[in-house]
């Protein structure tokens, strides 16, 4: 009878954690495990306007293979997004129309972007390629992170606002 009630305990254990996940994911909230920004739980805020430099958002990268084998060498986590990746949370450096340029840093409309460092490998000693630069095209985001190691638009590029899911609200986060 014990075991049984043990087994019982542990199944309604899973099933209302399980609810809960799914409720916290319908309602806008995720959870960020990547150093990228602070760690812990987030929300989604939906953007009734265009989006603007300085906005911290969720964006789905697109389902492309520059993606997925940052997926493979664990850039990105998986999740809800086409292509069965995690949203990133990142900020807007650059907007349609804006030049970036990348050299050892990135420089937008001819302007340093702080904390821009590009890197030549990742910190397992793999080749970075970074994005060659150029103009941000039409229905597309320029993204940033200023943690040093980030995956971000240094190296993938513009992503399509397409991809766009609001603003990023944290909710319960702590720096590492």
């Amino acid at each position: 009878m014990r075991r049984r009630g043990a087994i019982m305990l542990l199944s309604a254990t899973m099933v209302a954690t399980a609810c809960l996940i799914t409720a916290a994911a319908v309602g806008g909230y995720r959870q960020n495990l990547t150093p990228s920004e602070p760690l812990g739980l987030w929300r989604i805020e939906a953007l009734r306007r265009s989006a603007e430099i300085g906005d911290l958002v969720f964006v789905c990268p697109p389902a492309t293979a520059m993606f997925e084998e940052a997926r493979r060498r664990g850039y990105l986590r998986r999740g809800l997004c086409v292509g069965g990746f995690a949203p990133l949370i990142k900020t807007v450096a650059a907007l349609p129309g804006q030049h970036v340029e990348i050299t050892d840093h990135v420089a937008i409309d001819g302007r340093p972007l702080a904390a821009s460092v590009v890197r030549k490998a990742d910190g397992e000693g793999r080749t970075l390629t970074p994005y060659p630069g150029g103009t941000v095209p039409p229905g597309h985001l320029y993204l940033h992170s200023s943690f040093a190691s980030s995956y971000d638009s240094r190296y993938f590029g513009p992503v399509p606002d397409c991809g766009l899911l609001g603003l990023a609200r944290p909710i319960l986060t702590f720096d590492p």
